[in-house]
């Protein structure tokens, strides 16, 4: 039974984390700035990429065995 390195583990938690992160600086800034400056826009944006980057790791990660789906 192959099991997923612990290093990958801690990399798609902190870039879940970042996404999350990045989430509510959007809604703090979109608050604050009541749509008079583009850091709202900014941090969505940043959201996205770091969305589209996790889902290209796992992708990569699956196909390369890093990451497995068998079950225990």
């Amino acid at each position: 039974m192959h099991d997923t390195p612990i290093l990958i583990k801690v990399a798609i938690v902190l870039m879940l984390v970042f996404i999350v992160v990045s989430l509510f600086s959007a809604l703090f800034y979109l608050g604050k700035d009541r749509g008079a400056n583009n850091r709202t826009a900014k941090a969505l944006t940043l959201r996205i990429g770091l969305s589209i980057l996790l889902f290209i790791m796992l992708i990569l990660g699956y196909y390369t065995g890093l990451i497995s789906n068998v079950q225990p």
